[in-house]
């Protein structure tokens, strides 16, 4: 049956992928013809996931490796899975809750809520499956796992024992001393109650306010502040009773502990070590702290004096750990102001005591409530203004003229009535407002209670790891900065005061003392059988993903058939979780197993938008991977992804880019038909014996391009392959060898015509071999179609092995090779000289040696059609107004001077020329100039330096155009 004149990638998708799961081809193990394992562990999406640009791109570069090896005999396995995701998920469950009108997550309590998690994740969590499969991937999808399978009352069908191994591993390492609880500064989320890593913090710019206020120096003192230019000249000095401050947050400034300037501060060297009073609260139970010294304030930043309120910023938090000043906490789980424990006049007595030097334990500080009676349980930002109207009713705000710009809006302009009017100097300017990535709420840096790693007792290994090679991370910038992470590490939080996720498996006595144990059983045997209670925390599912490697394969229960998987090979992941994810495995897999999790780590950047701007909703950019595979099929996405995709590149995704990969196979499906109508099908897998030059040649490019694809994967230089394959598919057979063969095909004698036929099949098969980790659809649909004695599938088939050294024929290279240069020069110098595309010009010989000569013998009639040209004739001399042809060992002449204007293409290319060079100094300018360097994105910086090479490549060829017209005369 005829093959279809296009390809119907919207109807053949699904049916292929179904053909491959129905036959088991993605199983670890299948097409099997080797010992050696090749793994791939997926980054596990989060079970609330839908496919985007970056997953799509992410798996295209495993699937293309997994492919790749599963079709050279690996015993392969791509292991999937998901990540339970627990704030993201107890979001949808809870917004689920409400739009439905049932109790929400309070009122139902934890295990009914639970329950409505589990059902929530049977009905919606395998939608990201369902994606990942029109994307093609081929994991083994019996194996997929998931970070809660094996959980407490799991329902049926999530069995399994992640959750056990997660437990096993935290009890573990509690019993060696690496994980503690204590009270630390957390990211905490007020909207879900609960601590969330950096990750899940999105820094914002937000119009926000700066406060000027005066702290009062105790007892009535008074100093002499001086102000002094560069050359030490005083410029402004005046006697002062208080020490400046600024501030965004002025709600905080009920907790602070103290007044910190720099040590070499000239200003505030006459108070240091005095206290001074904190503006707010009761006038007769007002505050003192003390003025130190750190190398923390900026000097040259607002006044250089900065309030240190340790609980409530990450910054203050290590000045005040330096300094030993208490950490007062303000404000409780819901980001209200703290209402709970003694009346204030009580807790600023208590407070007085240990800034007066009385030592002090944190848990002592922490229960010490000291917001002022009036603000008890306001919200934090309502808290704010009330304070805020206090100060400056009390006389106790930085004072400023209303014309002052700092004022931004608010300021007058200085002929507008009031003009010299002092008002309180609260800055309008900019700010960087963290806020959770999913709640949307404002993150308060807050002191509590968390579970943690104490990482410095399991990093050595994890360095050792990459500095010794073991472990080798691309690209190079990778490892830096993951050097820099692991020297400098911090304990690691992996508490959440959230529901779903592996509850801390701790249980506490009355008096407070803790068991750890796999089961609460085993905690009250530790006990002597004590009644206890749960600690109600989950464990941050980074802890649980950590394990990923080992717990996705049953440790501790695997047995051969899966931890031969062991080490895994290479971890495709974004640059942006090499500290969250990857490093925190390596740490893991080697305190646990005592292995690396992984040889190699292949980074990539975030995916961007044709112009390198991020992509964002707001900014309506996104591109939905799924209206993309919709419209131009799921190959030429993937084929997009890996052209794109160069070590440490800037990834930037265009419809117009996808279009034209989808043109690409456009271009093989007319290919392999043109094959199909001419016979030169056959499905075998010898090497087939060439006589005649053209099909030499194809044969001996055909085990180029496998030997550069080869390399290019092997080296993780996915762009490179796929430009390699790109360049010969289109190039080489499509254009070049499709046309070289129809004489031979058309015309030729049988036995060359069945030669022709045979070599055409066979490199159209290869075409789809090695086109098929990269386009694995209509490579698969191809194979079926152009041959019916297929032994097996596309994506089982042998890859080669053969090599250029054994297949190029060194005469027939150069023959033809010297034909596409001859076809190729004529080509580009009509199109440079606006030669009427239909037109056949003559072309004269000048000089030429014995192997071009032959060339051009054997290879006429060819290159007559190809490059439109009339007769060839010899001459020494070339003929008044031609253009020079240069090929090897051979000289051509091109008479264009009665075919062409001459003057009216020389007016024509300079007037181009000359607005081109216009736009090329414009963008010149830009780039020299040191204020556009500074201030414009990079990605706007990056766009014109790629202009400015398009345009300079655009020049030359029009300079080429005038030398030659030149030349005509």
């Amino acid at each position: 049956m005829a093959m279809e004149k296009t390809f119907d990638a919207a109807e053949a998708e699904a049916r292929i992928y179904k053909k491959w799961e129905d036959a088991g081809a993605f199983a670890a193990g299948a097409n099997k013809s080797r010992d050696e394992t090749f793994t791939i562990m997926i980054p596990p999406p989060n079970v609330t996931g839908a496919l985007h640009v970056g997953h799509a791109f992410n798996n295209t570069l495993q699937d293309i490796l997994i492919r790749w090896h599963r079709m050279r005999g690996f015993d392969t396995l791509w292991q999937p899975g998901q990540d339970h995701a627990g704030i993201a998920t107890q979001l949808q469950v809870e917004k689920m809750l409400a739009a439905t009108g049932q109790p929400g997550r309070r009122d139902l309590g934890r295990e009914a809520f639970l329950d409505k998690v589990w059902e929530w994740k049977g009905q919606y969590g395998n939608t990201i499956i369902s994606q990942l499969k029109r994307l093609g991937s081929s994991c083994d999808w019996s194996r997929n796992a998931f970070t809660m399978s094996g959980a407490p009352n799991a329902p049926a069908g999530e069995e399994g024992n992640f959750h056990d191994a997660v437990i096993k591993v935290f009890v573990e390492m509690y019993n060696k001393g690496f994980i503690y609880r204590g009270k630390r500064l957390v990211n905490w989320d007020p909207h879900f109650e609960t601590a969330i890593s950096d990750l899940e913090v999105e820094n914002i710019e937000t119009d926000g306010h700066m406060w000027h206020f005066k702290y009062p120096l105790a007892g009535g003192a008074t100093y002499t502040y001086v102000e002094k230019d560069e050359d030490g000249n005083v410029t402004f000095s005046e006697e002062r009773d208080y020490i400046s401050i600024a501030t965004t947050r002025p709600e905080t400034m009920l907790g602070d502990g103290a007044v910190a300037v720099h040590p070499d501060d000239e200003r505030y060297a006459p108070i240091v070590g005095k206290l001074c009073e904190i503006p707010v609260g009761p006038k007769e139970q007002r505050r003192l702290i003390p003025i130190i010294t750190d190398e923390y304030p900026d000097m040259a930043f607002g006044s250089g004096a900065v309030k240190i309120t340790g609980a409530h910023d990450f910054n203050d938090h290590e000045v005040a750990k330096r300094g030993n000043i208490p950490q007062y906490r303000l404000m409780d789980t819901r980001g209200a102001m703290r209402a709970d424990g003694a009346p204030y006049a009580e807790e600023a007595a208590k407070a007085a005591e240990y800034a007066a030097g009385k030592d002090f334990t944190v848990q002592e500080i922490d229960a010490i409530n000291l917001v002022p009676d009036e603000y008890r349980g306001l919200d934090r930002f309502e808290a704010r203004e009330k304070v805020v109207a206090a100060i400056t009713a009390e006389g106790l705000a930085v004072m400023t003229v209303a014309t002052d710009p700092r004022l931004g809006k608010a300021a007058l302009k200085p002929d507008a009535e009031g003009a010299d009017a002092l008002v309180p100097l609260v800055e309008a300017k900019p700010i960087m407002q963290p806020f959770g990535d999913r709640s949307k709420v404002v993150i308060e840096p807050m002191l509590t209670d968390q579970w943690f790693v104490e990482t410095s007792k399991i990093v050595g290994p994890a360095l050792d790891a990459v500095r010794n090679g073991d472990i080798k991370i691309m690209p190079e910038s990778g490892e830096k900065t993951y050097y820099h992470w692991l020297e400098n590490i911090e304990p690691w939080c992996i508490s959440r005061q959230l529901w779903w996720g592996h509850q801390i498996p701790v249980w506490y006595d009355a008096e407070g003392n803790a068991y750890c144990a796999p089961t609460e059983a085993e905690a009250v045997a530790q006990s002597g059988g004590k009644s206890l209670t749960r600690d109600p925390d989950v464990l941050d599912t980074w802890f649980s993903s950590g394990l990923w490697p080992i717990g996705t394969l049953g440790w501790p229960n695997w047995d051969e058939s899966t931890s031969k998987y062991f080490s895994t090979d290479v971890l495709v992941t974004g640059q942006d979780i090499l500290f969250f994810w990857v490093a925190r495995m390596i740490m893991m897999q080697l305190a646990v197993v005592d292995e690396i999790p992984f040889h190699t780590v292949y980074l990539h950047q975030l995916v961007r938008d044709e112009k390198g701007k991020k992509m964002s909703k707001t900014t309506g950019n996104v591109i939905d991977p799924l209206v993309i595979i919709d419209e131009y099929g799921a190959d030429a996405l993937r084929f997009t992804n890996a052209s794109m995709a160069a070590i440490g590149g800037v990834l930037k995704l265009s419809e117009d880019r996808i279009k034209g990969y989808r043109n690409f196979g456009t271009k093989l499906w007319n290919a392999s038909r043109f094959a199909e109508m001419n016979g030169a099908v056959h499905g075998a897998t010898e090497i087939p014996t060439a006589t005649a030059t053209v099909n030499k040649w194809i044969i001996g490019e055909t085990a180029r391009v496998r030997e550069e694809v080869d390399a290019a994967i092997e080296a993780y230089r996915f762009n490179d392959a796929a430009n390699a394959l790109y360049g010969f598919v289109w190039g080489k057979v499509c254009d070049w060898y499709v046309e070289f063969s129809k004489p031979l095909i058309m015309d030729g004698d049988a036995e060359v015509k069945a030669e022709t036929q045979k070599v055409m099949g066979w490199v159209i098969d290869q075409c789809l071999i090695l086109l098929h980790p990269f386009m694995p659809f209509i490579t698969e649909e191809l194979w079926g179609t152009l041959a019916d004695n297929r032994t097996k599938m596309l994506v089982h088939a042998d890859w080669p092995t053969y090599t250029a050294a054994d297949l190029v024929d060194d005469a027939a290279d150069a023959e033809l090779n010297w034909a596409i240069s001859l076809i190729e020069g004529i080509r580009s110098a009509r199109a440079q000289m606006n030669v009427p595309v239909g037109l056949y010009v003559p072309v004269v010989m000048q000089e030429a040696d014995a192997g071009a000569k032959a060339a051009l013998a054997n290879n006429q009639t060819l290159i007559t059609r190809l490059a439109r040209i009339g007769d060839i004739t010899e001459s020494a001399e070339a003929p008044k107004g031609s253009i020079t042809i240069t090929t090897k060992g051979a000289t051509f002449a091109l008479p264009l001077a009665d075919i062409i204007d001459v003057d009216a293409e020389k007016a024509r290319v300079e007037k181009v020329l000359g607005k081109l060079q216009k736009e090329l100094g414009g963008l010149r300018g830009r780039l020299n100039n040191p204020k556009f360097a500074e201030s414009a994105p990079e990605e706007v910086i990056e766009e014109t330096r790629a202009n400015l090479a398009l345009r300079e490549e655009e020049e030359a060829q029009l300079k080429a155009a005038l030398a030659r017209l030149a030349e005509i005369g």
